[in-house]
């Protein structure tokens, strides 16, 4: 029986053992693969490229600071360093258990294309502390060209009236919480919300929200098809779609599944904020019209608009530097 005992006891440790180095392969692995530019399918020529690497080198710069969340991280075009004029933003909200360090090639992904691309290591984003401590980093470093002898990278470099705010799954309460509940909600000129946490689901969780406060464009994506999103079905972002009042765009990528949106979207995702805060008229023509690229690109379904895209368009091209 000892014997028995001995074996079965040796048994259970090696369980122990192998499950222990599953999770912390599992945890080291990342959220968003480092080539998903190159290997996420699309169905747009738009799409394509708004997902490939935009122009700039990309460089990063990462702060302690005594919070929860450990540091901020910020991915940005490498001419930063020598060039005297604006750069526009995009706060990053991060999923549950999520910080940015799991996902660095999408923040490096929108830095490609010319962003300052900002977040943090939070683990819980829903209340949008961190988004509002980004903001108030990167005024720091933008009224004071030194800080404690350190010479600031970003001095008199962001252009606050460009900014957009993207988050995927808890990210995307952060962003409905960034955009409508925080001292500097009215910031943001734009935003994303990739697979955001159902409202029934936020509730139980205090995770609390309130869409029909929105006030700025926000695109809406979510899972679709084979790969449904269980974190908020289609009818589900319908609910959310709904209570905007207006300037929203929902659409649900097919057969993806719930943590594969935090990057397959992508191509979109950027092509958004380059309209928006880049005022690039061809990034535009992904939405605009009756013959908007997403309207036939089969990678995407249950597309619903309600945005003045004339407004827009004019609104936008003021966004240029």
């Amino acid at each position: 029986m000892k014997k028995m005992l001995k074996i079965a006891g040796i048994f259970l440790l090696a369980i122990i053992i192998g499950v222990s180095v599953v999770l912390r392969i599992l945890g080291n692995l990342p959220a968003a693969p480092n080539d998903y530019q190159r290997t996420a399918q699309t169905g747009g020529v738009l799409e394509a490229k708004y997902m490939a690497d935009g122009p700039c080198e990309v460089s990063v710069r990462e702060d302690a600071v005594l919070q929860e969340f450990g540091k901020f991280i910020v991915h940005y075009p490498s001419e930063v360093e020598t060039s005297d004029k604006k750069y526009p933003v995009i706060v990053m909200c991060n999923g549950s258990g999520t910080p940015l360090s799991k996902y660095p090639a999408v923040a490096k992904h929108y830095a490609s294309w010319g962003f300052l691309v900002i977040g943090t290591e939070e683990l819980y984003s829903w209340n949008a502390f961190g988004a509002e401590m980004c903001l108030r980093y990167l005024e720091r470093w933008n009224e004071n060209p030194k800080i404690e002898d350190t010479e600031s990278l970003f001095y008199q470099k962001v252009d606050f009236n460009r900014v957009g705010i993207v988050g995927h799954s808890q990210g995307g309460v952060g962003v409905f919480n960034a955009i409508t509940d925080t001292t500097r909600k009215d910031v943001y000129k734009a935003a994303v919300a990739l697979s955001p946490t159902n409202q029934e689901l936020a509730h139980n969780l205090m995770w609390d929200y309130d869409s029909s406060l929105i006030h700025i464009p926000v695109m809406l994506a979510s899972g679709a098809g084979g790969g449904d999103d269980w974190v908020v079905t289609g009818e589900q972002l319908q609910e959310i779609y709904d209570d905007i009042p207006s300037g929203k765009l929902m659409m649900r990528r097919t057969d993806t599944h719930h943590g594969a949106m935090l990057y397959s979207a992508d191509g979109y995702v950027t092509a958004w904020f380059m309209w928006l805060l880049q005022g690039d008229t061809e990034a535009a023509k992904a939405f605009v019209g009756d013959d908007a690229e997403i309207l036939t690109n089969a990678l995407y379904q249950d597309i619903k608009s309600d945005v003045n895209f004339e407004a827009l368009i004019e609104t936008s091209a003021l966004m240029k530097p």
